[in-house]
């Protein structure tokens, strides 16, 4: 996702916005608010996905989100990402 860069007015509790500051790196604030947008942004697109299987194919079942999870474990073992939390 990528476009034009425009300039807008958001409200934070100081300590938030300090804490989100401190971990934004060379970027600071904007690259922290930024990268919390985008994984809101692909959460929601998840949910979206998720619904629409779900209204095709019936809800997702536990053994299956056993089987993905497993899936997941297994590829963040294999791509050394194994100690990173869940996000």
């Amino acid at each position: 996702m990528a476009g034009e860069a425009r300039r807008y007015s958001i409200m934070l509790p100081s300590d938030v916005a300090e804490a989100a500051r401190e971990h934004g790196g060379s970027g600071g604030l904007s690259a922290f608010v930024l990268a919390a947008v985008q994984r809101q942004l692909e959460r929601i697109q998840l949910q979206e996905l998720v619904e629409a299987a779900e209204a095709e194919h019936g809800p997702i079942t536990d053994e299956e989100m056993r089987d993905v999870r497993e899936t997941l474990a297994r590829a963040r073992v294999e791509q050394g990402t194994a100690n990173r939390s869940a996000r």
